[in-house]
């Protein structure tokens, strides 16, 4: 019987519910908004299935194998523009429908929720292009558990499945053998945050707008890739709010690591060789291994760990402008993918506000609209306007060696 007794050692992956005999395991959100597996003693068998999938409490550190860099964009524009960097996944999701297979990824539906769904035609691969800044849920809405996962593997239809890295190596646990027609692609994961405080943060827009939100893109190309923004839709202001880092309060609290999972704070899956085919993320910093490509319209950095994997990239390279890079360069700056990143001070007070204060309240007193965001904000907005934001940001970029 799985028994969670420190936060920290629980991703959330769901894989305990798939495996379980008698299904007698259910995700149940907590305080804070994170959903953990709560187990109905009277059901149980203590068989240990649980426990033997859970990636945390079984991880094994993937043995090394001789990886591939590229650095990726699609060749489509509108593909390009709707991905939150250059549209990798499009591609690899592609090889995988013109086989008869099926799709895994996260739809954030219209309730605002984020679900791993699957998909079976290239017209729905849309909803999958944008990043999505909330922990997923692997079951209900949708059908996007790990069960679904097998029976399409045991029907012999190709299966892509893209998740974080600990939703990967929780399906490779469940499934217990490697599937020829199974592609495994994990995005590189800062972290996960709270659904509960992105409902906090719809609140505070719905106050602020005087509307209902109706859709969310974590990052939109509105200014560029380089400046990329909250993007905010209402059934009143046309998609409009377009705000970055400096001034959106989701993003500030995000990046500030004050409502994360508290696994994510002690990561086991942060290393460079992974259990799955593909890691896919942001290549900011493209000048520095190619001049096409650096052209504000986003790039991804591919990872190559398997031989399978290799061979469905020669066959969907062709949908892509792309350089081959040193795994070793591809790497160099890649913090996030190796570093877990440390809880916010004000962590506990933070969520503990959130219980007693409604959305407005709760932003408007840890991230104020202040002038100094306003400043910020208006500074970025002018520099892209005068076609210098690039620049600019190489120059920080240098000075700070932060990418």
């Amino acid at each position: 019987m799985i028994n969670i007794t420190e936060k920290k050692k629980c991703c959330g992956c769901a894989a305990c519910v798939g495996v379980c005999p008698k299904d007698c395991i259910e995700m149940k959100e907590d305080a804070e908004g994170f959903l953990y597996p709560s187990v109905d003693r009277e059901k149980c068998i203590d068989c240990g299935a649980c426990g033997r999938v859970c990636p945390i409490l079984n991880h094994v550190a993937k043995k090394m194998y001789e990886q591939r860099g590229y650095i990726v964009q699609h060749k489509n524009p509108a593909i390009l523009r709707e991905s939150t960097s250059g549209g990798a996944f499009t591609a690899i999701a592609k090889f995988t429908l013109n086989r008869g297979g099926v799709v895994f990824g996260v739809e954030l539906t219209d309730d605002l929720i984020a679900h791993h769904v699957y998909i079976e035609t290239e017209s729905e691969l849309s909803q999958f292009r944008n990043s999505k800044y909330v922990q997923s849920c692997l079951v209900g809405h949708g059908g996007g558990g790990y069960i679904l996962v097998k029976s399409f593997l045991k029907q012999g239809r190709y299966v892509c499945f893209s998740g974080t890295p600990c939703q990967i190596e929780g399906l490779i646990n469940y499934l217990g053998k490697d599937y020829d027609n199974l592609i495994l692609v994990d995005v590189v994961c800062r972290a996960v945050p709270s659904p509960l405080i992105f409902r906090k943060y719809v609140e505070y827009q719905e106050h602020k707008m005087a509307a209902r939100v109706e859709k969310v893109r974590f990052r939109d190309k509105h200014y560029g890739y380089k400046y990329s923004t909250m993007n905010v839709i209402t059934d009143r202001n046309q998609g409009k709010y377009h705000h970055g880092v400096e001034s959106d309060p989701w993003l500030r609290a995000f990046f500030s690591n004050i409502c994360n999972r508290p696994s994510c704070h002690e990561c086991q899956f942060r290393n460079r060789y992974r259990k799955s085919d593909f890691t896919i993320w942001d290549c900011f910093n493209v000048g520095r291994f190619s001049k096409e490509l650096d052209n504000d319209k986003g790039a991804t950095r591919v990872l190559v760990h398997t031989k399978k994997g290799e061979t469905v990239f020669s066959e969907v390279c062709t949908d892509l402008i792309y350089v081959e890079v040193d795994p070793d360069a591809i790497v160099l700056t890649a913090k996030e993918m190796q570093e877990s990143p440390k809880a916010n001070k004000r962590r506990a007070s933070f969520f503990k506000d959130a219980h007693r204060l409604d959305g407005t309240q709760l932003f408007e007193k840890y991230f104020p609209d202040t002038f100094r965001a306003k400043a910020e904000h208006a500074i970025r907005l002018t520099c892209y306007k005068l076609g210098i934001y690039n620049v600019i940001k190489m120059l920080f970029v240098r000075i700070t060696h932060k990418y």
